[in-house]
């Protein structure tokens, strides 16, 4: 199974070959070679419809994630049935927000954008961060992700997750 990577946005250079990459590395550290999934990379203006759309929140951000299985628990794969269901979902990245982000945290962006798909698979598959105790499920998936990321490619990656409170 494969990943679709689209970039819609031309506010900021993209190498799409190099986030392909990442996004097969951090599929195989979780195991889901098997499953569809697709990023759209997409510019402030877009990521901020979508986010008025479906979350009625009228502002940019980094990422929004629409799982194909709503209902996944975290920690379980999901088991599909036929071909067609061999989907997790989509995600779409707010690139222009996150160039916006490092150029304020003197973050690189395209590590960046690798922790950033961490945390919107992480989504796909089941993980939230409403609560505290969400949260920290959820930030301890990221960071064993970003763990072996960081093993297996010689990075230094980090989740991205601050705190509980944070709107993502």
């Amino acid at each position: 199974m494969g990943v679709v990577l689209r970039n819609l946005q031309k506010v900021v250079p993209l190498r799409r070959a190099r986030l392909r990459r990442d996004v097969d590395i951090l599929r195989h550290i979780l195991g889901i070679q098997k499953f569809d999934l697709g990023i759209v990379c997409v510019d402030n203006k877009r990521i901020r419809q979508i986010n008025h759309i479906y979350r009625k929140k009228n502002l940019a951000t980094d990422v929004l994630s629409f799982p194909f299985y709503e209902d996944l628990r975290p920690g379980k794969l999901p088991c599909p049935l036929h071909r067609d269901e061999l989907n997790l979902g989509d995600i779409f990245l707010g690139v222009e927000f996150v160039m916006q982000q490092c150029h304020e945290d003197s973050l690189d962006l395209h590590g960046t954008l690798t922790a950033i798909t961490a945390h919107g698979i992480c989504h796909l598959l089941g993980y939230r961060h409403e609560t505290e105790e969400e949260w920290t499920e959820m930030l301890q998936k990221e960071g064993y992700i970003l763990s072996e990321y960081n093993r297996l490619t010689g990075s230094r990656l980090e989740p991205l997750m601050k705190r509980c409170t944070q709107d993502r």
